[in-house]
């Protein structure tokens, strides 16, 4: 699944304090944010290990990690799990389809 969103569906939402106005958004309205860089990390899955283990790990080792094959993968945005995915194979490079999103609350 690929989310695909019109900008132009945003609307404003007045959160009490009167500085929203209220008209809706335009993607004009979010270009100031377009250029910031974010960091997008999709983990397969983690291991722990002592020290020594990985030591001696070398080339063509295996290390078994905690997903099962098929298993959804996170993804993350600077640190954040925002959605669940699975791995896709773009011509000769991995990708990552997102398959479910994950809403958090905000503190």
């Amino acid at each position: 699944m690929v989310a695909d969103f019109d900008l132009n569906d945003f609307q404003a939402e007045d959160d009490g304090r009167g500085d929203v106005p209220d008209a809706p958004r335009s993607a004009r309205d979010l270009e100031a944010v377009y250029d910031i860089p974010v960091q997008v990390s999709a983990v397969l899955g983690k291991a722990t290990m002592q020290v020594n283990q990985l030591l001696k790990l070398g080339r063509g080792a295996v290390v078994e990690l905690d997903r099962k094959v098929g298993e959804a993968i996170d993804i993350y945005v600077n640190n954040r799990l925002v959605a669940r995915g699975e791995v896709v194979v773009v011509e000769d490079r991995l990708g990552v389809t997102m398959t479910e999103i994950i809403k958090t609350e905000r503190t």
